[in-house]
């Protein structure tokens, strides 16, 4: 028998974050998921016991200033592309205005520290939600090139063959097939 699972990350890592958190018996709230206020001060012994047992569960933390505003520029794409409820409005727009910044700015600080483009970044996520969309929805490849702001089915498939080296109708071809094979093993 098989279990297959759809799995919100956003609400793991939060749980995860305030579990361990809640272990020190300190005072903190969650700003967002990936920024905690310590309402009291800790001292450097406990601060590197957080950091140590949130690194067994993938967090790191962030010291250095470049690196936050680029942790904050992915944060704020992830938002952008995941969450139905932000506005639909120019990336370059979104970012500057989130992020206080001149999109200029935040440009080139991310390339800087990643190598790459935020534009390449955002395809990447785009067609990582069009990968989750083709899996757990009963959505056409129009549907979704809509859903993602893509001007046409082809511009999606473009840019999702050129991300992952299949078009999205293989994909989901592959998917069916799988989802087949599965169904098969079980009976």
């Amino acid at each position: 028998m098989k279990l297959f699972l759809k799995i919100d990350t956003t609400f793991l890592a939060k749980k995860i974050l305030e579990e361990k958190l809640n272990t020190f018996n300190i005072k903190y709230t969650l700003v967002n998921l990936n920024e905690v206020l310590f309402l009291e001060n800790i001292s450097s012994e406990k601060y590197d016991a957080i950091s140590l047992i949130l690194k067994e569960y993938g967090f790191e933390i962030i010291e250095n200033q470049k690196n936050i505003i680029v942790q904050k520029i992915k944060d704020a794409i992830v938002e952008m592309i995941f969450n139905e409820e932000v506005p639909n409005v120019k990336s370059s727009v979104y970012l500057a205005e989130k992020l206080d910044h001149s999109y200029g700015y935040l440009s080139n600080l991310f390339s800087e520290i990643t190598y790459t483009s935020i534009e390449n970044f955002i395809i990447i996520q785009k067609i990582e939600y069009a990968k989750q969309l083709i899996t757990n929805n009963n959505l056409t490849l129009t549907e979704i090139a809509f859903k993602l702001n893509y001007s046409s089915v082809a511009h999606l498939s473009t840019q999702f063959k050129n991300t992952t080296g299949i078009t999205p109708s293989a994909f989901q071809r592959i998917i069916t097939k799988r989802r087949e094979i599965t169904t098969q093993n079980i009976n």
